[in-house]
């Protein structure tokens, strides 16, 4: 087993995400979601929908939030991120 998978959101439907989100647990100890921008409310969703209505075992075990700065000079500009890392609860 991989020690952590990636998953990063973006435009895609939610359920496109909830069904990456599920079949990487199956692989690997942890999944990390990850965003950035206007995705971080998929982002949120997805962890939500995947924890509620398909994997009711699974734990979050970091939110992590941040900030990068994209472009240069005088086009920089700043761009909010978050990394949501799930794993399954062990019994």
């Amino acid at each position: 087993m991989s020690e952590d998978e990636r998953i990063y959101v973006g435009s895609k439907p939610i359920l496109s995400y909830v069904t990456a989100v599920v079949t990487a647990l199956q692989r690997a100890d942890s999944v990390k979601v990850l965003a950035r921008g206007r995705a971080i409310s998929s982002a949120v969703d997805v962890v939500e929908v995947t924890k509620r209505s398909f994997m009711t075992d699974i734990a979050v075990d970091d939110i992590s939030i941040g900030t990068e700065r994209l472009g240069e000079g005088d086009a920089a500009r700043n761009v909010s991120t978050i990394a949501i890392t799930l794993s399954r609860q062990k019994s």
